[in-house]
């Protein structure tokens, strides 16, 4: 009996270590396949003209297309990992000078340089670069110049052309505008931090640094958030603002033009109710315009960027991928404030405990018409994603544009720039247009907050 024992034992042992001999055989075959093919997707990079001074060190995902990285002037450095079927680079890119890089479903436009870091589902367009350290991430938008130094980290955020961020600097969730070139340029001093996530847990807290309908004609002043300061979200602030170096800004100043040395901050100490809200309508308001100004930005992008990516497939490419983050960057805001409104029963009842009958409703009924009308409010900004605003203005305009096009080039910025005052003023009527009338639709199925919200606009401001 224990000599049968052990040859069943023997057999079972013998099996099991062909089975781990055989796993670790097809282990092998898949690492020496998986190793032969990334071998061959950077000989074929090679051949085609890009420059990968080592090769051993590069990793190309199976997945990507490698008829989607351009041959012209592309320099791929030592370390760099590049994955994702969406993954799109164009002629003149230089990836990990500064260290090594890893692209994933990244969007790249010609002339980018991306030093070091970690980019994922973003878009850099012509001459966009990042220093050592960035980390870019989900819906990010770097238009024409738009650049950061060492230690970067960006979500959700959109900088138009020109933009620039010094080090160490912490710019989710957030919009930026202004400037008119590289030497005149909105600018975040090093060191500081938009404030996109509140203790009661939601991300409700989109800012506005500038505005999309005079932004994106390239001809406003600039902006400075002055180093080693904060911004706390959600916040609208005009072209021309400075915020002094060291200042925690919790407020608004859409009508910009002034230095900003008061961050509003409460001198003595209070309780704090977790899920309580106060007042929320300059939240809600800040909020509804951000989404509207994404919907404006993102009718832009259909009549006139449109214009000027067609030269060819990669082109064409990068346009889509453009378009793609900003849907992504509407859905997340969407999101983020459909949460916040699903917290309002729960706040208004905490609320009533709290000031037990010694306040105004006014706050409980706001609350509550925010909770009911929701569904009514989401429907509004899904269906205007699709508006264009008012077409006869916008097709005299994309008519002019395309005019100047014609006879200047496919330059995007020297074609928005030449065009007369009058043209740009009529771009940003169009585009104020649609911003004003989603505003004004949500307004209207939460009557509560109208005139709460309308005290907070200036007389001089394009929305009065």
């Amino acid at each position: 009996m224990l000599f049968m024992k052990l040859d069943l034992y023997k057999r079972a042992s013998s099996h099991i270590l062909s089975n781990r001999m055989q796993a670790s055989s097809n282990e092998r075959l898949k690492i020496i396949t998986m190793d032969y093919q990334n071998r061959e997707k950077v000989r074929l990079l090679i051949e085609k003209g890009v420059k990968i001074p080592n090769p051993l060190t590069v990793d190309i995902g199976e997945e990507v297309d490698i008829d989607r990285i351009s041959g012209d002037g592309v320099v791929i450095y030592a370390g760099c990992k590049i994955y994702g079927k969406k993954t799109l680079i164009m002629s003149g890119i230089k990836l990990g000078y500064e260290g090594p890089v890893t692209i994933e479903d990244c969007q790249i436009g010609p002339n980018v340089e991306l030093k070091g870091g970690f980019f994922c589902n973003s878009v850099f367009l012509e001459k966009a670069n990042m220093g050592y350290g960035a980390q870019v991430r989900d819906a990010c938008i770097l238009e024409e110049e738009a650049n950061g130094a060492h230690v970067v980290g960006l979500k959700h955020t959109i900088l138009l052309p020109f933009v620039t961020l010094g080090s160490l600097i912490n710019f989710c969730d957030c919009l930026m505008a202004g400037g008119t070139s590289r030497r005149n340029h909105s600018e975040v001093g090093s060191s500081y931090i938009h404030f996109n996530y509140t203790p009661n847990q939601d991300k409700a807290t989109p800012s506005l640094i500038g505005d999309v309908p005079r932004g994106v004609m390239l001809n406003q002043s600039p902006i400075f958030l002055g180093g080693q300061g904060g911004l706390v979200g959600p916040s609208r602030l005009g072209h021309g603002t400075v915020i002094a170096a060291g200042v925690i800004y919790r407020g608004d100043y859409p009508e910009g033009g002034k230095l900003l040395i008061d961050g509003r901050v409460k001198k003595t100490n209070s309780i704090f109710y977790p899920g309580l809200y106060w007042n929320i309508a300059r939240r809600i308001a800040n909020n509804i315009n951000y989404i509207a100004s994404l919907i404006a930005l993102r009718q832009w992008y259909l009549g006139v960027r449109f214009q000027f990516f067609q030269e060819d497939f990669m082109s064409q490419e990068l346009y889509e991928g453009a378009l793609e983050k900003l849907d992504m960057a509407i859905n997340e805001r969407i999101n983020r404030l459909k949460a916040l409104a699903y917290k309002m029963p729960q706040s208004a009842e905490l609320y009533q405990k709290i000031v037990k009958g010694k306040d105004p409703q006014k706050l409980v009924n706001q609350k509550k018409e925010l909770f009911d009308r929701w569904q009514e409010i989401e429907d509004i900004l899904y269906c205007f994603r699709e508006k264009m605003g008012e077409v006869s203005a916008r097709n005299a305009f994309l008519e002019r544009v395309a005019q100047d096009r014609e006879k200047k080039g496919n330059d995007y910025i020297k074609v928005i720039q030449g065009l007369h005052n009058k043209w740009g003023a009529k771009g940003t009527r169009w585009l104020q247009g649609i911003v004003d009338e989603i505003n004004k639709k949500v307004l209207e199925k939460i009557p509560s907050f109208k005139d709460q919200v309308c005290a907070t606009i200036p007389k001089n401001s394009p929305e009065h």
